[in-house]
């Protein structure tokens, strides 16, 4: 079962208990079927919709490969075992330039812990990818996807022609979520992946209060 809520609704104050709430209802998902179609119709204004995707109906791992704006080669099978953040991105996408430091933030964050970020620039050349990464202090790579090979690898579960989109990829390599425009609120992001690490603490769960001092 795919799920789906509006990201308006879904405040940073839900933290911990955003799975309960995107499991409260489920829709289809227009903008893959519109994408599938081949309507021609380009890229999609996000509508700030987070999608869950339950574990059992992930379907098969994604497989992909391209080359980032450095001109190293990069695929799926690098971050084999990782969750992995891939974000979908062009330079002139304002959405894209204003989440760029929360992206890069969490990304420092989450280094070294079994996550990892990847960017896909659908548009741009690769010196223009670059540039970007210095403006704005991106030091995950991008993939140079201008010619859509790697769009069209995701086509059959979601809709990245929708810019920017963001996609939570699991140890396996199945897409477990996406955030359909920009990520305004990171704490959305950061549950997404810790749910994904499996690192988020159950609804209600507390933590063990520290211990009282012994008296002198």
């Amino acid at each position: 079962m795919t799920v789906t809520r509006s990201r308006a609704r879904v405040g940073v104050a839900a933290g911990l208990a955003l799975v309960a709430l995107l499991l409260a209802g489920c829709s289809n998902d227009p903008l893959a079927e519109q994408y599938l179609e081949g309507s021609g119709k380009g890229y999609i204004s996000g509508d700030g919709t987070v999608t869950e995707v339950d574990e059992a109906d992930r379907g098969e791992p994604i497989a992909f490969e391209g080359t980032d704006e450095n001109g190293d080669p990069v695929s799926s099978a690098d971050y084999a075992g990782q969750v992995l953040v891939l974000n979908f991105w062009y330079a002139g996408c304002a959405p894209c330039r204003a989440e760029a430091p929360d992206l890069e933030k969490l990304n420092t964050e989450y280094a070294g812990t079994g996550a990892s970020f990847l960017g896909v620039n659908v548009r741009d050349q690769a010196a223009t990818a670059r540039s970007f990464a210095e403006t704005y202090g991106v030091t995950y790579p991008s993939i140079v996807d201008t010619d859509g090979a790697l769009q069209y690898a995701f086509a059959g579960t979601v809709a990245p022609n929708a810019v920017p989109t963001t996609l939570v990829l699991d140890t396996e390599g199945r897409v477990a979520a996406r955030i359909l425009g920009r990520v305004s609120e990171p704490a959305i992001l950061d549950t997404l992946i810790k749910t994904s690490l499996g690192t988020l603490p159950e609804p209600g769960a507390t933590s063990s209060p520290s211990p009282t001092p012994a008296a002198g």
